[in-house]
């Protein structure tokens, strides 16, 4: 199965000529999963190779606008695009964030009238009260559901923290189960952990022919795990015949933070295959990037160390870094110190340092055991 990840804006803030607001998109086998959704990703979405109306779930990692304003209307432009003689039943879109995300949704598409062709649900994370300053708490008065169901909205679930294993497990299926973590930020923030289960190794061929065994239903049914009873009466187990199994990838996308927030996100994240990591500002703004609750590159390696991660993805970059293939600034202002900065805490270390842009594509490839 194929895996790769679209950034389609880097910037914090706002959207600029030079890059979008904070978006990506982690695709599977056609299905696409948005992380974040700042204003203009629907145009960013347009300007790829993507297609927006192939979003089953979003992801907000929290409430600012530079990562939440672009979502009523990309759900409503899906809409404008979506066939409505179509005999197919519609999916439903399950949509992830912080509390006071289903409120929101449900107020700005009740107050535009904007009706949708596709059914969606909002399934809320409670933060903690150590994810914020005090003042970036959300009252209960400011976050409760007023009103009824928006005509399109399904009941989403409240999901709490698992204190047993400081995550949040938001859900699991026969290919990924996601969970998030907690981060400190001005307003709660969260990151995701998204792992794909492992895969059954290949067929030991030679093992099944010495055993009598041809190609047909019985190979599957050894691939799936399953035993086999031969007509000798000997049981042949799958861990006879099977090569080791090949490990699934691990994706972890972090939220804007100047800190995690308890074991769970280290552990969760050991291992990644990519992590995906906000550096506003530069080391030598670290003061500043904490007060306003974010991460230097610096920091940003720090936790890809600690995680022993195979690649550290910076993006989130404040709109004075100028992307590598603009003229403009000068060279401190250049998105490439912050690269080289992120360089120099990982020396020796083995963690790769990827610095994104608008419409950067990474394949996600396989890690077969050697």
């Amino acid at each position: 199965m194929s895996m790769d990840m679209t950034f389609l804006g880097t910037g914090s803030a706002y959207p600029s000529p030079h890059r979008g607001a904070s978006a990506l998109v982690l695709r599977t086998e056609g299905e696409c999963w948005l992380f974040d959704c700042g204003e203009g990703t629907q145009t960013q979405l347009m300007k790829s190779q993507l297609r927006a109306g192939r979003i089953t779930k979003v992801f907000i990692s929290h409430l600012h606008g530079d990562h939440l304003f672009g979502l009523p209307g990309l759900l409503c432009t899906v809409s404008l695009n979506t066939n409505p003689d179509t005999q197919e039943k519609m999916n439903c879109v399950d949509i992830y964030g912080p509390r006071g995300l289903r409120n929101f949704l449900r107020v700005t598409l009740g107050l535009t009238g904007s009706q949708l062709l596709f059914p969606y649900a909002v399934h809320e994370l409670e933060p903690t009260p150590e994810q914020s300053p005090e003042e970036g708490r959300l009252s209960l008065e400011m976050t409760e559901e007023r009103g009824p169901l928006h005509p399109q909205e399904r009941l989403g679930s409240t999901i709490q923290l698992d204190v047993s294993d400081d995550c949040y497990v938001l859900f699991e299926d026969k290919k990924f189960v996601v969970k998030a973590f907690r981060l400190f930020h001005r307003v709660p923030s969260f990151g995701f952990c998204i792992q794909e289960h492992d895969r059954p190794g290949r067929l030991k061929t030679e093992v099944l022919k010495e055993l009598g065994l041809k190609p047909g239903p019985l190979y599957g049914r050894l691939k799936a795990g399953e035993p086999v009873t031969l007509e000798s009466g000997h049981v042949v187990q799958p861990s006879e015949v099977l090569e080791e199994a090949i490990p699934g990838r691990k994706v972890c996308i972090f939220g804007d933070c100047s800190s995690v927030l308890g074991p769970g996100p280290l552990r969760l994240c050991r291992g990644a295959d990519i992590l995906v990591h906000e550096a506003t500002l530069g080391n030598e703004q670290r003061e500043k990037a904490v007060e306003h609750g974010h991460s230097t590159p610096e920091m940003a390696a720090a936790v890809a160390r600690a995680c022993c991660a195979r690649m550290l993805v910076l993006h989130h970059f404040s709109q004075r870094y100028k992307p590598s293939s603009s003229q403009e600034g000068r060279d401190e202002d250049s998105v490439s110190e912050l690269r080289r900065q992120a360089e120099e805490a990982l020396q020796d270390s083995g963690v790769e340092v990827t610095l994104a842009e608008d419409f950067l594509t990474l394949p996600i490839p396989l890690q077969r055991p050697r």
